[in-house]
């Protein structure tokens, strides 16, 4: 059945000329695997604890080399990726999520080419950004790398696949039933990122110029930098393969894990998890950790496994609706390969290391007086005492980047907040700090204004009677 079902799947991918003839192998291979049913049930009683060997504690790594020249050499095997395939349609913007405003006039791709720019002027060296668009980004991502044409930082950008949505009903692609727009089409999660970047011919270039890892991080994680004591450490130890974790809080408990399992390490995914188990994996008791999505990785390993096309992460199906259209995209994501690659290790990393941006709330943390901006680094504000970020929920007229924009006059002071819940219409004035719980309600079909200068601290507001 299923071999009749990938026949015919063949024939229809063969009259669509919008994808290439490795994206159409990628994706029938991909087909093919999910029919198969060929994951592998997790076994809970032989999942092991990772020893610091395998996930190693940032605070015993060695230092760098601190000479300049020495440094200069490390630096020029390494080429960052940032995975650029992601609209920021959640908070309202059309385009690319890399080009919101972070903070004082500032994008989160002008941050990283500043952060790249720095680096390669102070050691002299040669670390070039890649953008992994998709076909959503790619033409938006081209008009504005070319802002940059004049900086000392090489930029390349390629495309990952385009995969055409399966119709759930006969496992034909979308587009060959006349949905010919976008619709049809969409990108296969970033665990594309090895296959795209060997296609792309990127993968040949950064090798002839002796480049021997890339570090690949989210466009939208503001804490992903480049360190020199983990590239030191890998390049030491000949790791094929390093995950940045860090450890857990009750806001992470969805994100996938690191284990030790049959003599490899692994990452073990919510999706994963048996039934009776996930409880389990949520709890920050025995599992310690998650995966941030800061991956180093070997260039000339990506090369070998690709080749021998021995990257088969997990298949994580996501299903949609297009037109009323029951759809299904297969994905799969980069953190899964750390399995393939051989000395592979998890880094167990400062917080500050993971600083995403996935909505307004973020976005509030990293506009505020928490953080300030050196040299294109979001550096944390030393007089916040407490390790953890305050926890912010706003409500949904705050949802969309404007509007959010649009409620504050400044963005207040949270340094000695611990939490804010914000719901309804509320608008805040200028200069108002925050500290403690806070808790703000306006009225249903009512406007709720915090007047500039506000201190509110440990406070549940529930209309102006309360400030």
């Amino acid at each position: 059945m299923a071999d009749v079902k990938i026949a015919k799947l063949q024939t229809a991918l063969a009259a669509l000329d919008q994808i290439s003839e490795n994206e159409k192998s990628g994706f029938v291979s991909l087909v093919s695997r999910h029919l198969s049913g060929e994951a592998e049930q997790i076994e809970w009683s032989k999942i092991q604890t990772p020893t610091d060997e395998v996930v190693v504690p940032y605070d015993t790594l060695a230092s760098p080399p601190e000479d300049i020249e020495a440094t200069k050499t490390l630096l020029n095997k390494l080429a960052v990726l940032k995975l650029n395939g992601g609209l920021g349609t959640t908070m309202g913007c059309t385009g690319p999520k890399s080009v919101i405003e972070v903070r004082n006039g500032f994008t989160f791709l002008d941050l990283i080419v500043i952060q790249i720019e720095s680096l390669n002027k102070k050691y002299g060296c040669d670390v070039p950004l890649l953008l992994m668009n998709s076909f959503n980004t790619h033409d938006d991502t081209l008009k504005i790398v070319e802002k940059y044409a004049n900086s000392n930082i090489k930029i390349h950008t390629f495309n990952q696949s385009q995969y055409p949505r399966l119709v759930v009903e006969d496992f034909m692609p979308l587009p060959s039933k006349g949905q010919s727009g976008k619709d049809g089409w969409y990108p296969p999660g970033h665990g594309d990122v090895f296959s795209s970047l060997m296609n792309s011919g990127k993968l040949d270039a950064l090798l002839s110029q002796g480049k021997e890892y890339i570090f690949v991080a989210n466009s939208d994680n503001l804490g992903a930098l480049v360190d020199l004591k983990i590239l030191n450490h890998l390049i030491h130890n000949h790791n094929e393969y390093c995950m940045e974790v860090t450890p857990k809080t009750l806001a992470d408990v969805k994100g996938g894990t690191l284990i030790s399992y049959k003599g490899r390490v692994e990452l073990l995914e919510i999706a994963q998890v048996p039934d009776a188990h996930v409880s389990e994996f949520k709890s920050i008791e025995k599992f310690k950790i998650f995966n941030t999505n800061n991956l180093w990785v070997s260039l000339k390993a990506i090369k070998r496994l690709v080749e021998a096309n021995a990257l088969k992460m997990e298949i994580i199906p996501n299903p949609k609706e297009v037109d009323g259209v029951k759809v299904l995209q297969l994905e799969t994501a980069a953190g899964a390969a750390i399995r393939f690659f051989d000395h592979a290790i998890g880094i167990n990393v400062p917080r500050s290391r993971f600083l995403p941006v996935k909505a307004t709330s973020d976005l509030l943390l990293v506009q505020s007086d928490l953080y300030t901006l050196v040299d294109g680094f979001v550096i944390r504000n030393k007089a916040r005492t407490n390790l953890a970020n305050p926890s912010i929920e706003l409500g949904p007229e705050f949802k969309k980047v404007a509007s959010f924009l649009g409620h504050f006059k400044s963005i207040p002071s949270i340094v000695e907040l611990d939490s804010l819940k914000v719901s309804g219409d509320v608008w805040f004035g200028a200069g108002i700090v925050l500290k403690g719980n806070v808790s703000i309600t306006a009225k249903s079909g009512a406007k709720l204004e915090i007047p500039d200068g506000a201190v509110l601290e440990n406070k549940v507001i529930n209309g102006p009677e309360d400030i």
